[in-house]
Parts: C-alpha cells; structure tokens; sequence
C-alpha cells in the first residue's frame, strides 16, 4: 500500500509538471482544476570530527530547529489540491479539497537508496486532507473540515511555528477577521508522559483500553489598527474528559502503586495578543511581529521546538489529581528589514518559560509514575544576513545563541555560526527566492555543562566537545 502512495504521488507530481510547467491551475472540465504544490529539502553532509557523516543537529536538545535549520535532514512534502467550481457560474464561492503527503526519516538516514521497508527508512505522514469553501455566495466566509496544519506565524530561519499553531483534526469558520475552530486532540501513546490520551477502565474489574479525547475550541480575531499595525488576540479552551465508568481516580495497585490510570477530567485556557507591524521606510517586505502568549493548567505546552499548547509539559498535582497552578509563557519577537539594496537582515528572539503542576521545579511523577522536568526556561536570538553577491549568487550569514534551564540542572547554551554561499537558478533578489543550492559551513561552542551532559544530537553523537562542526550541501525548494 505505501509503494502504491509513493508511485501514485509522483506519478500526479509528474503528469502536473508536463502540463504546465509552474504547476499552477489546470483545467480538467468545466467542474475541477487541479495544481500542485510541494516543498523539500535533501542534501548530504561530512563532519571531519569522525571523518563521516553523521547527521546531527548542533543545536541543544530539546529545541528542535530553534537556532538554526541549516543542518535539518532529508525532508518533502506533495500538496495536491482539487478545486471545483459551482454549478451557478455566476457564484463566487471557491471550493476545494487538499492532501499533504510528507516523507522524512525517523533515523535520520538520507533519502537515497531508502524506501518503507528499509531499516529506520523512510516513513510517510498525512499531516492534511480537508475540504473548505471559501469567499461563499461572494461574502468574507469560510468553512472547513478535516484534518490540516491550521498555523500562520513562522520563524523561518528557526523553523518555528508560534502563537497560533493549531494544526490537527476538527473543522473551523472564518467570517472578515474573526476565526473560530474546534480541534480534536487523540492519541494511544504509551510512551507519553503527561498526560497520556487515553486511560484504562477498570471500573468492572477488566482492563479495557479506551480513548480519552481532548477538545480545543480556538477564537482568533484581528484588529485592524492603522494601515502598518494589526493587533491578533488568541482564546483557546482545552477539555479532556474523565473515565465515565469510574469517575473517581484510584491506583492500579496490582501493578504498581504509583500508577494511576483514571485520573479525572481537566481543562485549561489559553491567552495572547499578536502585533504585526509593516515598516514601510526599511524595505518593501520589512515587517515586526510581537507575540506574548500564556497557558494554564493542561494547556501550558510548548516544548521541543514546537509550541502546540496541548503538548502538555511537566508533572500533575498528584494530591489533587490535575494540573491547577501548571502554566507557560511565552514570548516571540521577528524582525526583517533590509540594510540596503543587497542585504536583507532577518533576526528573532524566542522565550519560553513553563512549569507543571507540582510543587517542586525538579524532576516530578507523572501519572504513570515516571519523573519529568516539572520546570524549564529557554531563551534563543538571532541573525541571518543574505547578502546578494549578484541575481543568482547569495551569501547567507547566521548567528545563533540559545540556552536552556530544565529543572533544577545547570544551564546549557551554545553560540552557532554558519556562513552558505548560495546559488538560486531562478535570479531573484530576495530572501524568499527558492530552489536554493547551498553549501553550509556551521560551528558552535557549548559551555562546560552542555558538553559534559552530551546536551546536543552532536555531542551525543561525538562525545564531550566544546566545539561542533559542521559541512554540508543542501539543496531546498518550494511552490
């Protein structure tokens, strides 16, 4: 069946690229279009530590791409997108069905000579497929149902979606500036910590597995407040219901006492404000965006270089069984400008700052009685300059610096430069332009207690190091 994806996915990725080269709209009938996007990135790299290739990140653990992407691994997304029309001609609605296949390594190998079958190889997700009519009857309107990566904001050059990331399954309207969506979280995990999706009934005296669902109801509304400023407010309610047959939580104490399986019901709620600013007199793309964002109780996630609000962090109160007093804050600031006619300046600054519902900021039970961060704090800024060389020569010029506090245990950080001198085919002036063929040269330093605890994929990789390194090709792409 995955063969039959993978074949069927290229074959309309090719049958799209011979009929119209852009893969824009292409009419099949007088009822459905059809078009193509993509995005992907592949490359390879050689690390003279070791004398190969290793494919490690250089950034701190637990940060994913927060400071700095250049060295992320094989990746590629297909986006097919059925357009239909109306049956009166003269209706403006525009209607539409989209899938998103993504295709990466969970062990990091290259994408060459790899398939689904290879040991660690390749694994193929559907991150979206929904339907959603828009602009209906000509009006500001909208719906949609299914699963999609409901998410606007992104720091590019740290891969990082904020504020508004809501991607997953459930459906939403939009009406002029206002959003409204409803999000169904599910998972059988065995392997998360807090708090895992599903419980064990017990309640009869027979373990039986069953799904616990968590709910999110999303409003966004936009405040247009002059022609360069609009103020974004975000409420998120979170609902994870409790074990119907045995309301009140007890251990499972045939296994291990310090296992509770139908812990009850909890919630939590979600505020922030968004400031998106254009500045006109620093280029015509230059924009500032401020995001100040607090959750509560099960709704204080945001972790691992993710800031999905329902990925929820620390330990609960295992006094009173909930997670009462669990918080995270955070706080996201991007700036791009250019300096001048041939340099474009992108910088950022990301904080984080969350603790569960324990009382102490150390290590802490969960429900299924293993020890987490109850506490964590992180903080990363910076820089990329490109510089245009010429139409089709870039330079791109980064500095990275981030640290990280979990718990109790000293502080890691790490500084990062890279330098990519860049070919871009296609002779566009600009930070956007894709494809990209880069060659990347990266070095970071880690301070005495990230390199003594092996706090990076790098230093996992290669031992105690204060300095990393990094050597690559790469090339990225997207439409």
């Amino acid at each position: 069946m995955k063969q039959f994806l993978i074949l069927l996915i290229c074959s309309l990725f090719t049958f799209s690229f011979v009929s119209h080269a852009q893969l824009n709209y292409i009419e099949q009938g007088d009822k459905i279009g059809f078009n193509m996007d993509t995005y992907g990135r592949v490359g390879v790299d050689w690390n003279y530590v070791n004398g190969g290739s290793i494919g490690r990140r250089l950034n701190l653990n637990n940060m994913g791409s927060i400071g700095g992407r250049l060295e992320e691994q094989d990746y590629l997304e297909l986006v097919p997108t059925f357009h239909f029309k109306p049956f009166n001609e003269n209706d403006a609605t525009k209607i539409k069905v989209q899938t998103r296949f993504a295709v990466y390594s969970n062990s990091l190998s290259l994408f060459g000579n790899s398939s689904t079958s290879s040991l660690g190889g390749l694994t193929i997700a559907l991150p979206e497929i929904y339907a959603e009519a828009s602009n209906i009857n000509g009006k500001d309107l909208s719906i949609w149902i299914g699963a999609r990566l409901y998410r606007r904001g992104e720091v590019h050059i740290a891969d990082h979606f904020f504020f508004d990331d809501h991607s997953g399954q459930g459906f939403g309207m939009a009406y002029k500036n206002t959003r409204f969506a409803s999000i169904f979280v599910s998972s059988t995990d065995t392997t998360a910590d807090v708090p895992p999706y599903f419980y064990l009934n017990i309640g009869n005296g027979v373990a039986n597995i069953a799904l616990r669902q968590r709910n999110i109801l999303v409003l966004e509304h936009d405040f247009q407040l002059n022609n360069q400023n609009t103020l974004t407010g975000l409420f998120e309610f979170h609902r994870m219901g409790g074990a119907e047959s045995d309301p009140i939580p007890t251990p499972f104490e045939e296994d291990d006492p310090d296992i509770i399986l139908n812990y009850p019901a909890d919630h939590g709620f979600v505020y922030g404000l968004k400031l998106q600013s254009i500045l006109p007199n620093l280029g015509s793309d230059a924009y500032n965006t401020l995001a100040v964002r607090y959750g509560s109780r099960i709704a204080n996630g945001g972790d691992g270089g993710l800031s999905k609000t329902w990925i929820t962090f620390g330990a609960p109160n295992l006094d009173k069984l909930n997670f009462s007093g669990a918080y995270s804050l955070s706080i996201v600031d991007e700036i791009k400008f250019d300096l001048n006619e041939n340099n474009n300046l992108n910088a950022y600054l990301i904080f984080t700052q969350s603790k569960g519902a324990a009382a102490t900021k150390g290590m802490a039970k969960t429900y299924w009685g293993r020890e987490v961060y109850n506490y964590k704090q992180d903080l990363t800024f910076g820089f990329r300059d490109v510089h245009y060389i010429s139409d089709k020569f870039h330079l791109l010029s980064e500095f990275h610096y981030s640290q990280r506090k979990d718990g109790e245990d000293p502080k890691y950080s790490y500084q990062k430069i890279s330098l990519a001198p860049t070919f871009a085919p296609t002779g566009e002036k600009s930070s956007g332009v894709r494809p990209h063929f880069r060659f990347i040269f990266s070095l970071s330093h880690y301070n005495d207690a990230a390199s003594e605890n092996l706090y990076s994929p790098y230093l996992q990789f290669v031992g105690k190091q204060k300095w990393g390194h990094y050597l690559g090709v790469k090339a990225e792409w997207w439409l």
